[in-house]
């Protein structure tokens, strides 16, 4: 078996990539740091309309297999600006009301970033019998204006996103801590991936297609449409998938994954058996450690808009185990991502050895 750890290059592109700003519907800064880093591992890079990049190995050959990724973090917009200069929101992706209060955000104008705050009434001014939780229709952010063309003469209005500024850390030397882990650490993990093949001088008998896609925080949108493009006859898809070890989680429902096991193999209608089994076998075969989570219906990612497009492609997923998922400090632990670049490398050989996968 091939060893693999993150260096601190490869830290340094993750921290870059993690901070750059990603918000579904404009994705392009990640997008353009994902590009720029992969490009020299790649013989072609292409995007899409709405933003999907695919770095490919093998362009002209008939067998076509991704491995993919989404590039899109949740975010908010803005929605309503009181007389006041107060600012109301609406999600942007599943954006998480309760953790807003005393958050600060950032909001992208044409005339650049507006800083404000979440803000919340202080303890005093509340009464405990009449308690309110943070939600939605209430949630607001202050920009420090009097009123609401201060607000708009600052280049606010319907419309404008809204992300939050946190950046990436390391944490006791074994978590990477960060937004937007779900899911640039699956364009991380990836972009791994393809450096260890060029490193190992691996030739593949396959065209392989290194896929981020946008929107899927809102429906797996740009994994519809890069699926048509491509017409694959196989993808592995890498995302996050809960720590269920995390206090107040159910483990009779959410299933018993926990952070620095091994990346997750999923089991779900869309998820083929054989393509499941073989990467199992894998796993087994080049000793990594692995957890396996039932989804039932829908993996709720991407794996399902692959697997049901076209006339159907081969489609299995391998997640990562994520506390705090759509918070600002969702956290990943170091060695179920080695764990998670060593299992989809040494899937890729293992394809590439069998034949049974390109006989037309």
């Amino acid at each position: 078996m091939n060893n693999y750890s993150i260096d601190s290059d490869s830290v340094k592109f993750l921290e870059k990539y993690l901070n750059e700003f990603s918000p579904t519907g404009d994705e392009r800064e990640g997008q353009k740091t994902w590009i720029n880093h992969i490009s020299s591992y790649v013989e072609k890079i292409q995007t899409d309309l709405y933003g999907t990049a695919v770095g490919i190995i093998n362009p002209n050959s008939p067998y076509k297999l991704i491995i993919e990724a989404h590039v899109d973090e949740i975010s908010w917009y803005v929605n309503y600006i009181t007389e006041d200069g107060i600012i109301y929101v609406s999600r942007n992706g599943g954006s998480d009301h309760q953790i807003a209060p005393s958050k600060r955000v950032i909001i992208h104008t044409e005339k650049g970033f507006v800083h404000g705050v979440f803000g919340w009434p202080a303890i005093h001014t509340r009464k405990l019998s009449e308690e309110k939780s943070p939600s939605v229709d209430n949630i607001f952010i202050d920009i420090g204006v009097s009123n609401k063309t201060e607000a708009i003469n600052l280049g606010v209005h319907v419309g404008c996103i809204i992300t939050y500024p946190d950046q990436f850390f390391i944490m006791n030397h074994n978590y990477f801590v960060s937004r937007s882990l779900d899911n640039k650490i699956g364009g991380f993990i990836i972009a791994e991936v393809v450096k260890m093949l060029i490193e190992n001088s691996i030739n593949l008998k396959f065209g392989l297609y290194i896929v981020n896609s946008v929107q899927e925080e809102v429906g797996l949108k740009g994994a519809k449409m890069i699926s048509q493009t491509i017409q694959p006859n196989m993808a592995i898809v890498t995302d996050v998938t809960h720590d269920t070890y995390s206090p107040m989680i159910n483990k009779k429902i959410q299933g018993e994954i926990k952070c620095g096991l091994g990346p997750v193999i999923g089991y779900a209608p869309s998820i083929h058996k054989n393509i499941r089994e073989l990467i199992i076998n894998t796993a087994n075969s080049k000793k990594i450690h692995f957890q396996r989570l039932v989804s039932s219906i829908s993996t709720g990612t991407d794996t399902d808009a692959f697997a049901y497009s076209n006339k159907g492609v081969l489609s299995a997923l391998i997640s990562i185990p994520l506390k705090y998922m759509h918070t600002t400090v969702e956290m990943v632990h170091k060695k179920d991502v080695e764990q998670a670049v060593l299992l989809i490398f040494e899937t890729l050989q293992a394809i590439n050895n069998n034949n049974q996968f390109f006989i037309d």
